[in-house]
């Protein structure tokens, strides 16, 4: 294992523990509406149209910018290491409709919850897991997302 993979799966680690947050582009969900119909925020309607809005979107307490909790903080960190900063960001903490709605959409009690090209990939937890083994540079290549960790990684083999 090359020092820069290492050095990045350490990043992960101390990214789960939870640190202040970093830069993103991004957009934060807004809006209020009904619980689970009507077509408001948290609406099985409305959560379909935000999961496919983008290749990656990720439903977080707080912002990229500044995360609310730790767990969120770790999926900011991760995807920044993968060099992942085009994503969409929902704050669930400005709008309770959308909070809840989320979690019956997903049928997974948790938040922070990341989507890849729509699919519910998991929690904070699962993105650390995927980090580890590899398999998040696989699906981001998939959405046509060269991680970054491959590029640093043939910088650290030239020197």
């Amino acid at each position: 294992m090359s020092g820069s993979l290492r050095a990045a799966l350490r990043l992960g680690a101390w990214a789960a523990r939870g640190r202040p947050g970093q830069r993103h582009l991004s957009e934060a969900a807004g809006g209020s509406g009904g619980a689970d119909g009507g077509g408001g925020s948290g609406s099985r309607e409305a959560v379909e149209r935000l999961v496919r809005e983008h290749p990656v979107v990720v439903f977080m307490k707080g912002s990229p910018a500044q995360p609310q909790c730790g767990f969120s903080n770790a999926v900011v960190q991760i995807l920044r290491l993968h060099g992942v900063e085009d994503y969409r960001a929902h704050d669930v903490l400005q709008d309770p409709d959308l909070r809840q709605g989320i979690k019956n959409y997903s049928n997974w009690p948790t938040i922070p919850q990341v989507y890849l090209n729509g699919e519910f990939v998991g929690g904070c937890d699962i993105l650390l897991q995927m980090h580890q083994n590899g398999d998040l540079v696989e699906e981001l290549k998939k959405l046509g997302i060269r991680s970054a960790l491959l590029d640093a990684e043939k910088d650290q083999e030239k020197k």
